[in-house]
């Protein structure tokens, strides 16, 4: 915790607390967090960019079809905590979390971005933007939430909605060595084949 410096104004928080959900209704875990409250600076922020790129439904559709035809495999996996890895452009202050003591007039300065905080999509984007990029990945020029690493031979497709990502493509070794290269970047979990994403229920008839 620091001293606010003058001139710099603070965001409220608040506990938020959230029971994720598997796609056939159980329950998955539970989560803590901080939500950040509006404050008179969100217009401020708006306009320096907190967007993330949004997928696009007809995108992850045709891929799934293409695969199919293809007799790709699709494996899925969720990054744990992805937002947690955004670095933050901005410097902000944030209010202590309810009940947590502090001295009075001392704020949190923020080191790395937080769920709920209105830059930290854009923060995360951008990091795996990046990770991804120097893997000779590019984004598709329809959605930029799809990566595309092709060559004369073969091809591998990544896509990503928030922190859930589909991975398919005819390179099995390149594939392999796409998962490598990322769970050294994230903390992954991987959700084996294909089953559920963006409401699209998926079954392979794949051996």
């Amino acid at each position: 915790m620091v001293p606010l410096p003058p001139s710099k104004s603070v965001v409220g928080c608040r506990w938020v607390y959230k029971i994720k959900i598997n796609f056939d209704g159980s329950i998955e875990r539970s989560k803590l967090g901080w939500l950040q409250k509006d404050t008179l600076n969100s217009m401020v922020w708006i306009i320096l960019g907190t967007f993330t790129p949004i997928a696009k439904i007809t995108t992850i559709r045709t891929l799934i079809i293409v695969a199919s035809v293809r007799q790709w495999y699709i494996s899925q996996f969720d990054v744990k905590n992805a937002f947690l890895n955004g670095d933050l452009q901005e410097e902000i202050y944030m209010a202590p979390p309810p009940s947590v003591s502090h001295d009075s007039g001392y704020v949190c300065k923020l080191k790395k971005a937080l769920y709920g905080l209105k830059q930290t999509p854009r923060a995360w984007f951008e990091k795996f933007y990046v990770v991804i990029s120097s893997l000779g990945f590019v984004s598709g020029s329809h959605d930029s939430v799809l990566f595309i690493k092709s060559t004369d031979a073969c091809r591998i497709i990544l896509f990503l909605y928030i922190d859930d990502m589909i991975i398919t493509g005819d390179d099995i070794d390149g594939i392999s060595v796409l998962k490598t290269e990322l769970v050294k970047q994230f903390e992954m979990k991987d959700l084996g084949s294909l089953r559920y994403f963006l409401g699209i229920e998926v079954r392979s008839l794949l051996t």
